[in-house]
């Protein structure tokens, strides 16, 4: 398993939601507290839109705890969207390429979870992901996998149906495989306008995933702190497991929910994976 953040509002430096709150996600690559094993210690990736065409990465297999070169960047550079990720390998090698987020165009994406008897469905699905993006394809993970079948069923066109079709498609060829609960996911994805969440799994036990109350609500809570205080409206953080365990600043996604979060209001929307045409 994995833990990981996504961040939408106004400019802030990542640091803040990776070292500075009270169990931030650095925290958490040491001492997760929602999963069995506690240490994501396998790699770590962060990607952020800026001023250029494309979103920057820049992603280490070494644990994001030791990492120096992390702590810099996150401490000088401001973004108004960011996804950052601290990895548990589920049994793929520990590699740059097997690091998240991963990259297309504009996209980025991070998951938390895995694909039941991977090893065993990864050929037809490697078969399934369209010729003109088999290329760009870098690692072994189940999780770049997911991202690339969901470019294929038109992520980029609109994305959240392109993730339902995902998800019914591994479902689909891991029951007719004899497996019971194929999917267990929470993803974190974005284009550079909005940031998208989704919590879902096969059976009744879905990895957790959570979103940040009112900004005003953080405000009262933090009136010394300047990064709080200088928060927009439409601030929102979405997480494995929360930064902070000071009751109300964090609302449970339900299971089976999709988020978007963006300007103008978020929605929460229901996920249904169906089988692509």
């Amino acid at each position: 398993m994995c833990r990981w953040l996504g961040y939408f509002g106004n400019p802030l430096r990542p640091d803040w939601l990776l070292y500075r709150t009270g169990h931030g996600l650095i925290d958490q690559s040491l001492a997760a507290r929602e999963m069995d094993n506690p240490i994501n210690g396998d790699g770590f990736g962060l990607g952020w839109y800026g001023t250029a065409p494309l979103p920057g990465l820049y992603r280490n297999t070494a644990p994001a705890w030791s990492d120096a070169n992390l702590r810099e960047l996150c401490a000088q550079l401001e973004s108004p969207l960011f996804l950052a990720h601290v990895r548990a390998s589920t049994g793929t090698a520990v590699q740059q390429s097997n690091c998240h987020p991963f990259r297309h165009g504009r996209w980025l994406f991070v998951h938390n979870g895995y694909i039941e008897g991977h090893a065993r469905l990864r050929r037809d699905l490697l078969y399934e992901v369209d010729p003109a993006l088999f290329g760009e394809l870098q690692g072994t993970t189940d999780s770049e996998l997911m991202f690339f079948l969901a470019l294929t069923y038109g992520l980029t066109e609109d994305p959240l149906p392109a993730l339902e079709r995902m998800a019914g498609r591994i479902e689909t060829l891991g029951h007719e495989r004899g497996i019971e609960r194929p999917l267990q996911m929470t993803i974190g994805l974005s284009d550079g306008e909005r940031l998208y969440a989704v919590r879902y799994a096969s059976g009744p036990r879905v990895n957790t995933l959570y979103v940040s109350s009112s900004v005003d609500d953080l405000k009262r809570m933090y009136p010394t702190s300047p990064e709080v205080q200088a928060l927009s409206e439409e601030a929102t953080a979405v997480v494995s497991e929360p930064l902070e365990s000071l009751p109300g600043t964090w609302h449970e996604v339900p299971p089976g929910t999709a988020l978007v979060v963006q300007s103008g209001g978020d929605r929460e929307i229901p996920f249904q994976p169906h089988v692509p045409a």
